[in-house]
């Protein structure tokens, strides 16, 4: 179940591709999830199914918001060169801010990417990105928590012990340690992420998909920029 070597080096790519590929789906399934749900409540609601389905698509950038922000925060504990290095790090452990709640919170925000992007796919492409990304990030989880186990020993398996893997306690579980968080380090980091509700936010607004594919390819465009053209730290 661990990630190979050549997945971790390359997980930016295949996070890509999970994302990505589920729109092809609309080749065989036509209808897009949301605009589904909107037409099956509308009637039980009382409520337009044009103007439903633009609140779900509203929720699901303030859902890609909450992704981003969580992306941020962990990122202000670590760095771009941490983040995005093409191998595990685990000379210490951060136990710091939302790795108080979670162990990989960057990885529950991705599990939340493929929800708030889903809304702008089929309900079989919904299906197949949230399973995908999900799977993947499993298989990363289980990577790294090798690595660490070989590097920090007790001290690891301590944390392990109080710390959800994935999903998110309601209250942090161990004390914060000192390592203050570079907020601007973050942003740094995670700035190309908030192009994914941006571009859902402007897709609810105009109903133009020209707007979402904008958007999202600038977004995917700028971590290009910082993850291949210049190093960011």
């Amino acid at each position: 179940m661990r990630a190979r070597n050549a997945e971790f080096t390359n997980r930016a790519a295949i996070f890509g591709c999970i994302i990505g590929v589920p729109f092809a789906l609309y080749s065989l399934d036509h209808e897009n999830g949301a605009a589904l749900l909107a037409n099956w409540l509308s009637p039980k609601l009382g409520m337009n199914p044009d103007g439903l389905a633009r609140i779900l698509f509203v929720l699901a950038a303030l859902l890609l918001a909450v992704a981003a922000l969580i992306r941020t925060w962990a990122s202000s504990y670590l760095s771009a060169s941490v983040v995005y290095a093409p191998e595990v790090k685990s000379a210490w452990l951060v136990a710091g801010g939302p790795y108080c709640y979670v162990r990989n919170p960057l990885y529950f925000a991705n599990i939340l990417l493929a929800i708030g992007m889903g809304a702008m796919m089929s309900r079989s492409g919904l299906a197949l990105c949230v399973a995908a990304m999900t799977v993947f990030c499993y298989r990363l989880i289980f990577r790294e928590e090798a690595e660490l186990q070989a590097s920090q020993g007790k001290t690891y398996d301590s944390y392990r012990a109080l710390v959800p893997r994935l999903w998110p306690a309601w209250r942090p579980r161990v004390p914060s340690t000192a390592r203050k968080p570079s907020w601007s380090a973050g942003l740094r980091a995670e700035s190309w992420y908030w192009g994914f509700p941006l571009a859902v936010l402007g897709f609810a607004v105009t109903l133009n998909l020209g707007v979402f594919f904008i958007v999202t390819a600038a977004g995917i465009g700028s971590f290009w920029f910082l993850t291949r053209g210049r190093k960011i730290s």
